[in-house]
């Protein structure tokens, strides 16, 4: 291990918590609350990094389905589509409603 480099041993819960140094936190700009994201490099290594945007959390979810075998773009599409459907019946119930009360 190089002079630069520095170490700290934390303990696991059973849940597989593990609490980030403080000296660590503040010298990554980690808030708390906060999130991480873990990364496995080229070298195998895991390397903990801070998000500080959405952009950050790009391509967290790639090639991930949920039970029926959607991906993540897959589903928020779906929602989209349910959402702009239910606003147009909406929206229809709404003009239909006035033209019989204008009668």
């Amino acid at each position: 291990m190089s002079g630069t480099e520095s170490e700290k041993v934390v303990s696991v819960s059973s849940r597989g918590q593990a609490t980030i140094p403080k000296e660590f936190r503040e010298e990554l700009g980690i808030d708390t609350p906060g999130r991480v994201k873990f990364v496995r490099t080229d070298e195998g290594e895991i390397v903990v990094r801070p998000i500080r945007s959405a952009t950050d959390l790009r391509g967290i979810l790639a090639g991930k389905t949920d039970d029926e075998g959607r991906t993540a773009t897959e589903r928020f599409r779906e929602s989209r589509e349910r959402d702009a459907a239910r606003e147009t019946e909406l929206r229809d119930r709404d003009r239909d409603e006035t033209e019989r009360t204008d009668e």
